[in-house]
C-alpha cells in the first residue's frame, strides 16, 4: 500500500500527520509529506484514516 498527496490541493491544515504519524509529516513548505515508501502493515487503518480524514481529498493510499 503506498500514500500520496497532491501538492495542488493541499492546504496544509495538519489532519494527516495527527491521525498517522508513521507515514505522514508536515513539511517545512507547510504541506503534508509522504515518509514511507510503503505504508506498514500496522498504520494501513490509520493512513486510511487520514485519506479520509482530508477536507480537501488530498491524500490517497491504494
Amino acid at each position: 500500500m503506498k500514500a500520496y498527496v497532491d501538492k495542488d490541493l493541499c492546504i496544509g491544515c495538519g489532519v494527516c500527520p495527527s491521525v498517522c504519524p508513521e507515514v505522514f509529516e508536515m513539511g517545512e513548505d507547510g504541506l503534508s509529506h509522504v515518509i514511507v515508501d510503503a505504508v506498514p502493515a500496522d498504520a494501513e487503518d490509520d493512513a486510511k484514516d487520514a485519506e479520509q480524514s482530508c477536507p480537501v481529498d488530498a491524500i490517497k493510499v491504494e
